[in-house]
């Protein structure tokens, strides 16, 4: 571990700021995005940490937990969100649960505010097949959100190697929706990046990852992937929706 990553952990632990006005958090972006558009993953999670203390968060959907280690060599205890949605694999709570033995993270699980049961109750039974846009604001979108409502910044393990959509993502940006900075240190990594710091650093992969799902989401609405195939493809296949809105 770098000085510099030393620091950040040390500043990080124990740390308690006051929440900035958005005013003042889409100020402090237009000034850094571009300075840290090159910079390391590392790097960005270290300004991420020293910047914002215990106002920032990972958030981790367990494809895999390179973004969760990551994070926890530059700051050791730093808060990872995972959003149970209900409609889980038991592979991804699996995933979910030995990061939390073997990493040195918060872990902390969030779940919508109605139970699966509950949502069958008021809205009919499969939403998901219905209506799939409303079912991922119910449990997704909206749970993420109001999770979110303590922190400053969050990061992401989105990367513009993903979709033609993401293509954009900066490494720092303005969320808008959710009134945060929206962090995503992998943002420019390619495929063969995360897979060579998978093996490099022994990093957890869901087993799903390798039978058939690159991409991961909810059992109902994810299908395997034919080899050639887009890596998104099995995800909402055959509804034309290709995101969940968190990302969008």
């Amino acid at each position: 571990m770098t000085t510099a990553t030393t620091a950040a952990a040390r500043r990080f632990k124990g740390t308690h700021t006051d929440g900035r006005t958005p005013e003042e958090l889409r100020e402090l972006v237009s000034h850094v995005g571009a300075e840290l558009e090159l910079a390391p993953a590392e790097h960005i999670i270290e300004w991420a940490v020293a910047t914002f203390g215990d106002r920032f968060c990972v958030t981790s959907s367990m494809g895999d937990a390179v973004l969760a280690d990551l994070a926890s060599k530059v700051a050791p205890g730093l808060d990872v969100v995972f959003l149970d949605t209900g409609y889980h694999f038991a592979e991804t709570i699996g995933t979910r649960d030995a990061v939390e033995a073997t990493l040195p993270v918060n872990l902390l699980t969030i779940t919508p505010v109605q139970s699966v049961a509950e949502q069958d109750a008021q809205h009919g039974k499969d939403l998901f097949a219905r209506d799939p846009d409303l079912c991922c604001k119910l449990r997704k979108v909206q749970p993420l959100a109001d999770s979110l409502a303590e922190y400053d910044a969050w990061a992401t393990g989105l990367r513009r190697a993903e979709t033609h959509n993401r293509v954009i993502a900066p490494v720092v940006g303005w969320d808008a929706k959710k009134g945060k900075v929206k962090v995503s240190p992998l943002a420019r990594w390619s495929d063969e990046q995360v897979e060579a710091y998978i093996i490099e650093n022994n990093v957890l992969v869901n087993p799903l990852v390798y039978d058939g799902y690159p991409s991961i989401g909810c059992w109902p609405c994810t299908r395997r992937v034919a080899p050639g195939e887009d890596a998104r493809s099995g995800r909402w296949a055959g509804t034309g929706k290709t995101e969940c809105g968190i990302h969008s």
